[in-house]
């Protein structure tokens, strides 16, 4: 074999440094490829990987939102007390020498209260049957200045309750006249109406909750003469067409948008501190129908209130028998061989929260019960009246009243404590809300 030139060398050595340059150069090429791609990937183009954070971030927002409420708890707070009667010692008081009449000592220690709440209700036990029904009168065919209205509006009531034994007192004209003002002067009412094509129940939006409301009263004292349209009442003795009334009246309210059922009951044995029978069968009846809260009234003196259980569900129903009076003069004095236990004088501020939840179920929360008491102050012919809220026995004493009148609050405190706490206390216990009597 020949031997290779020096020059047959040379090119050999060349064409080896070429090629292994070749293949360094490849091998790099190769490798700024693969970095670059890698580069690119997750920086240029990085909508994978962001949109994968944004999912991971999404979906723990998600599970934040879910932990919490998308909308606040929203409530409504109704307030409700009892009889408005209008005695003759009332009016001679309220006068004044143009002939007007001056009511507004009446709440003006309870205004504070009133106005707290979201909505207020009275039992309005009186007609406004005007000038043509004769002269402004108490007891026993009331008929009341129109100027009433301004004063209880002015303290803070948004409603007022008509459905009642006086509200034939001046007649048929006077119960239509009565609406015809209850209408002028702005409130909502219920119970009687002006035309047979009235309403015959609210479902009242309050706070975004809406409330269906219906008044019922047992019976009137004075004979119907065609008012029985206008009147919402039911009859002790025949219990079942009642039921079949407020069921009717239930469902037509839900079909309205009503999210809570309260109903509102003249009924009971005047003077009587306790329930009669058909009370209880009725309020049963009403608790398995599904309504919420039953308000009553009628007796002049307090009733207990009572969480009822539904039969064939779970649910429950809060039902205060009697309100007692709001503003009247059925004084102890007053009263000999009907009551004198001073029953008459004390009355309540009820309270009951409905309550809406983010998922949009409402629910009542909350109810509540302020003594009341009714102070006459003054000379035979010029008596005054207040009505006193009592939040505890004590509280009688920051009214800066004298000794005697300080007891005599005391004393009223401890009768309506009697009569209610035992059911608050299972009612607010039930609803787990604060316990007014707590010891």
């Amino acid at each position: 074999m020949k031997k290779k030139t020096k020059r047959q060398k040379a090119i050999i050595r060349r064409r080896i440094f070429v090629t292994v340059l070749s293949l360094f150069l490849v091998a790099v090429i190769a490798l700024l490829a693969f970095v670059i791609n890698a580069v690119f990937k997750t920086s240029d183009n990085p909508g994978e990987n962001i949109s994968s954070q944004n999912s991971s971030s999404q979906q723990n927002d998600d599970n934040s939102s879910s932990s919490k409420p998308s909308k606040k708890e929203i409530t409504a707070t109704v307030l409700n007390t009892g009889d408005i009667l209008i005695h003759d010692n009332i009016l001679w008081g309220a006068e004044q020498s143009d002939g007007s009449y001056d009511f507004s000592k009446l709440f003006n220690k309870s205004k504070s209260y009133i106005t707290k709440a979201d909505y207020a209700v009275a039992n309005l036990e009186v007609t406004l049957g005007g000038a043509e029904a004769g002269n402004y009168r108490g007891y026993p065919g009331f008929n009341s200045p129109d100027s009433l209205l301004d004063y209880v509006k002015a303290d803070g009531f948004d409603m007022l309750l008509t459905a009642n034994n006086h509200c034939l007192d001046t007649g048929l004209a006077g119960l239509k006249r009565t609406v015809q003002q209850l209408k002028t002067k702005g409130f909502d009412f219920l119970g009687t109406k002006e035309t047979a094509d009235d309403p015959t129940y609210i479902v009242k939006d309050i706070n975004g909750i809406k409330i269906g409301m219906v008044a019922y009263t047992y019976g009137t004292n004075s004979s119907s003469g065609g008012a029985g349209s206008l009147i919402n009442y039911f009859s002790s003795s025949n219990l079942n067409k009642f039921y079949t009334d407020a069921q009717s009246v239930i469902d037509s309210m839900k079909a309205d948008g009503a999210e809570a059922i309260v109903f509102y009951m003249h009924w009971g044995n005047e003077y009587h501190t306790k329930p009669n029978t058909y009370q209880k069968a009725a309020a049963q009846q009403l608790c398995n129908m599904g309504v919420d809260v039953i308000v009553g009234g009628h007796p002049h003196v307090l009733q207990p209130v009572e969480l009822i259980y539904a039969e064939g569900s779970d649910h429950t129903t809060v039902c205060l028998y009697s309100m007692g009076n709001s503003i009247s003069n059925q004084r102890i004095s007053e009263m000999t061989g009907l009551c004198e236990t001073g029953h008459t004088e004390d009355g309540v501020l009820f309270n009951y929260t409905f309550t809406k939840s983010s998922d949009g179920e409402v629910s009542l929360t909350a109810v509540d019960i302020i003594p009341t008491w009714v102070d006459r102050y003054g000379t035979p012919r010029n008596y005054q009246y207040t009505m006193y809220p009592l939040e505890t026995s004590d509280m009688a004493e920051n009214y800066g009243l004298d000794a005697d009148t300080v007891a005599k609050a005391k004393a009223s405190y401890e009768r309506t404590k009697k009569i209610m706490q035992k059911g608050l206390t299972e009612c607010q216990q039930h609803l787990g809300c604060e316990i007014r009597f707590a010891e």
